[in-house]
C-alpha cells in the first residue's frame, strides 16, 4: 500500500501534525548527544541495555498494568525482540508520541516507536524504514456505509476530526463538501458521534480500530479509497554519524515486516483493546 499524498499534500499534512518546536536549546541538545562520545550501537553493546520510549494507554502499542507495573502490547513486543538481537534488557521511560522526540534529542532514549516522519522532526532526529503504512477511514452513524472518500464528500455528511492532526488535513482535502466540524481531542469526536451530532469521524487505522475496541457499538472501521490515504510509521533514533544503530533496526523492520510478524504483533495488541480479528478490514494491510 503507498501514500496518495503528493508532495504538496505531505508538506502541508506535516505542517499540521503535532511536532517538535526546534528552538535552539532542542538542537544544543541533539549536538550533544552527538559529541558525548559513545554511539548508540557502541553503548548498548557495551551496557546490555536498550532504552525505549513508553507511552501509557497508547494501546495496541502500549499498555502499562497498574498493579504489577509490567508493560504489554505491539511496541513493547517488537522492543523486547529487537534487545535480543543486542542480547540487552529493556529499560522503559514513560513519556508522550511528542516528548519522545525530545527525549531523543537529549539523549533519554534509544527509540521511539509509531512516529510520522514529518520533514520538522527529521531536521532534529532519524527515522527507520517504514514500521506500517498506515492508511486513514472513518467511523460512521449506522447505516452509512463508506467505501470512498466521494461517498463522505457531501453536503449533508457531518464530519469530525482532531483539530490539528492529519484527520483534519485529510477531511479538508478530500470532503470540502461536506459539513467540518473540529474538536480539541479525538474522545470529543468520537463523543459527537455518539451522541447523533456527527455521521462520520476521520481516524487512522488503528485508532480507528483501538476507538471500536473500547466502543463496540461504534464499529465497523471503514478503509476509505479513492484515493488510499496513507502515511509512513517508522521508529525514531537519534541523529548520529555512525549509522551501525540504524542499519541492525531497519534490518530488523524489513524482516519482520517481510515475515508478517509485525501485523502479528499488531493484531495481538488490538485483540488486547477487544477489536477481534474479524474486525480488522481484509484490506488492510500493515
Amino acid at each position: 500500500m503507498t501514500s496518495s499524498f503528493g508532495r504538496r499534500g505531505i508538506a502541508a499534512a506535516a505542517a499540521l501534525l503535532p511536532a517538535i518546536a526546534l528552538t535552539g536549546t532542542a538542537l544544543t541538545g541533539t549536538a550533544q548527544a552527538q559529541t558525548s562520545g559513545e554511539t548508540t550501537f557502541d553503548r548498548i553493546r557495551r551496557t546490555k541495555v536498550l532504552r525505549i520510549a513508553a507511552l501509557p494507554g497508547e494501546l495496541p502499542y502500549f499498555q502499562k498494568d497498574l498493579a504489577s507495573g509490567e508493560w504489554s502490547g505491539a511496541a513493547i513486543w517488537m522492543a523486547q525482540d529487537i534487545a535480543k538481537v543486542f542480547d540487552a534488557k529493556l529499560e522503559y521511560l514513560e513519556s508522550t508520541y511528542g516528548n519522545s522526540v525530545l527525549d531523543l534529542q537529549s539523549n533519554k532514549i534509544d527509540l521511539a516507536f509509531a512516529l510520522n516522519p514529518t520533514p520538522a522532526r527529521a531536521l532534529s532526529i532519524s527515522f527507520t524504514h517504514p514500521m506500517i503504512i498506515h492508511p486513514f477511514g472513518c467511523l460512521t452513524k449506522k447505516g452509512l456505509d463508506p467505501k470512498t472518500w466521494d461517498d463522505l464528500n457531501k453536503p449533508e455528511i457531518r464530519i469530525v476530526y482532531d483539530i490539528g492532526s492529519l484527520h483534519e488535513t485529510a477531511a479538508k482535502r478530500y470532503c470540502p463538501k461536506a459539513q467540518l466540524t473540529g474538536y480539541k481531542t479525538r474522545d470529543e469526536c468520537t463523543l459527537a458521534l455518539q451522541s447523533g451530532r456527527a455521521d462520520a469521524q476521520i481516524l487512522a487505522a488503528i485508532l480507528g480500530l483501538s476507538t471500536v475496541g473500547r466502543n463496540p457499538s461504534l464499529g465497523p472501521y471503514h478503509l476509505l479509497s479513492d484515493p488510499v490515504v496513507a502515511l509512513p510509521s517508522c521508529l525514531g533514533l537519534q541523529r548520529e554519524e555512525d549509522t551501525r544503530f540504524k542499519e541492525v533496526i531497519n534490518a530488523w523492520l524489513d524482516f519482520n515486516r517481510g515475515t508478517g510478524q509485525i501485523r502479528e504483533w499488531l493484531l495481538e495488541g488490538l485483540a488486547k483493546f477487544g477489536v477481534k480479528r474479524e474486525q480488522v478490514p481484509s484490506q488492510l494491510s500493515f
